[in-house]
């Protein structure tokens, strides 16, 4: 298992992750900002920069408990694509 050691916000909806492997990653998390947890963050640039790390939960979070799975992050496994059939 890989945690996120470091987080900063880019531009738009991406953030670049710092892993406790060593490697690095840009995310564009753009598309995953969907659904009452997440529709604040993908709305409100103030409430997207106050993205974090946990370090107990190994993941970046925000203040309204929102938080993605590291692994996902870490490319490590795909996103389910039925989610998409589900927005409209």
């Amino acid at each position: 298992m890989v945690d996120i050691t470091r987080v900063e916000v880019g531009e738009g909806r991406t953030v670049s992750l710092a892993f406790s492997d060593g490697s690095e990653r840009v995310v564009d998390l753009t598309e995953w900002l969907w659904g009452p947890v997440f529709e604040p963050i993908a709305k409100d640039d103030d409430l997207f920069a106050q993205v974090a790390v946990d370090p107990e939960q190994g993941t970046i979070v925000w203040p309204n408990g929102a938080h993605f799975d590291p692994e996902v992050l870490h490319g490590d496994y795909e996103r389910s694509q039925p989610w998409k059939q589900d927005r409209h």
